[in-house]
């Protein structure tokens, strides 16, 4: 049987589609495989993490005072040093006391004067020598200087400095021949006790992670002279204002520190750490550089932060199939660690996840509800 050349034609043009199309596919597959080689991803684990808000504050001493004088005098002696220990009640100083003596004895001597002087016009006025106002004049005169000998010897007994609490000296005491100047704005710092048996840390917390923050929780930190130490600590307090006050805007004050605030855009708000420090190590003003564990999940799935994108529907990862193709999977997110991120829904262990960009075009599977995560 002869095959025309037509028919023959047809069977050429056949062929070399078949061809053309199997190079084709042949290519594309290729092509496939190299993307898909070149292509870094990462497997979803299980693994315990750990989330902290991290933040910077100062070693201070939980008991501290500052010794002032409740009369203004010259310091006559400065009976401790820097570092000695005191009790309460104990004498740390003295003033100059001679003025103050000096008007301790004019008042006494004013008190027994018109003492004398109100016995005897109380004398002539119960025989009709002397008025009533005589009298009434004469007693109050007494009534004041008993007043002024009371107010007199308390000055005195205040030249005598005591320790309110039991403590260390901070810092070196004012040195004799100081003025100490007694104001109820301004007085003379004499000297600092401090008990250095219990200390904190005030630290500053970031407003978006304050909330995070719970009374109880667990914190490490590490302080610039013990660079190979890891200390410990507990909050114990969160301040419910920030470190500016600026939400009161009811003085200038206020106001300007609130404008500063804002213009800033950082708000701080103190967080107060009780100290574990047996050895007394810490000294007070040290910076402590504070990680305050706010979670803790044992063996969860997780995959690393940077695999983790965002668009307008919510947090997702591009995950590779099994055959090379790619698919945005739509996941909720848990904690975040320094490199990790806990993902509670929308991943199974062991899964792959893209780890580099790729132009490829992916498809996108339902997710279930989600949470946002950092943009990518």
């Amino acid at each position: 049987m002869k095959i025309n050349g037509k028919v023959k034609a047809a069977i050429a043009v056949v062929l070399i589609a078949g061809c053309a199309f199997g190079g084709y596919r042949y290519y594309e597959n290729q092509q496939a495989a190299k993307q898909a080689a070149a292509v870094e991803t990462t497997k979803v684990v299980r693994m315990d993490m750990k989330s902290t808000v991290s933040a910077t504050g100062t070693i201070q001493p939980v008991d501290s005072v500052e010794v002032s004088s409740k009369i203004t005098a010259r310091l006559k002696s400065v009976l401790v040093k820097e570092n000695d220990k005191v009790k309460a009640g104990q004498t740390v100083a003295t003033l100059d006391a001679k003025d103050y003596e000096a008007k301790r004895d004019q008042a006494q001597y004013k008190v027994t004067n018109t003492q004398a002087e109100y016995e005897r016009i109380n004398y002539l006025y119960s025989i009709g020598a002397d008025t009533q106002k005589q009298l009434e004049d004469a007693q109050m005169n007494y009534d004041t200087a008993v007043s002024e000998l009371a107010q007199a010897e308390s000055d005195a007994s205040e030249t005598s400095i005591l320790a309110p609490m039991d403590g260390t000296v901070v810092g070196e005491p004012k040195t004799v021949g100081t003025m100490a100047v007694a104001t109820s704005d301004n007085p003379t710092v004499i000297m600092r006790i401090a008990d250095l048996s219990s200390k904190q840390i005030k630290a500053k917390v970031d407003e978006t992670d304050i909330g995070n923050i719970k009374v109880g929780q667990d914190a490490t930190f590490t302080v610039d002279t013990y660079t190979d130490k890891t200390f410990t600590a507990r909050v114990t307090k969160i301040s419910q204002t920030d470190t500016s006050n600026s939400w009161d805007t009811s003085s200038s004050s206020s106001s300007s520190s609130s404008s500063s605030s804002s213009s800033a855009s950082v708000i701080y708000y103190y967080v107060t750490l009780d100290v574990d420090d047996p050895d007394s190590q810490l000294l007070p003003a040290m910076t402590a550089r504070v990680e305050i564990n706010t979670a803790n999940r044992d063996n969860v799935l997780a995959v690393p932060i940077s695999t983790l994108k965002t668009d307008a529907n919510g947090s997702y990862v591009i995950v590779r199939n099994a055959d090379g193709s790619q698919e945005n999977r739509y996941v909720t997110t848990g904690i975040y660690s320094d490199e990790y991120v806990e993902i509670l829904s929308g991943l199974e262990e062991g899964e792959d996840i893209v780890s580099t960009y790729t132009a490829q075009k992916t498809s996108s599977s339902s997710g279930s509800s989600r949470r946002g995560g950092p943009m990518f």
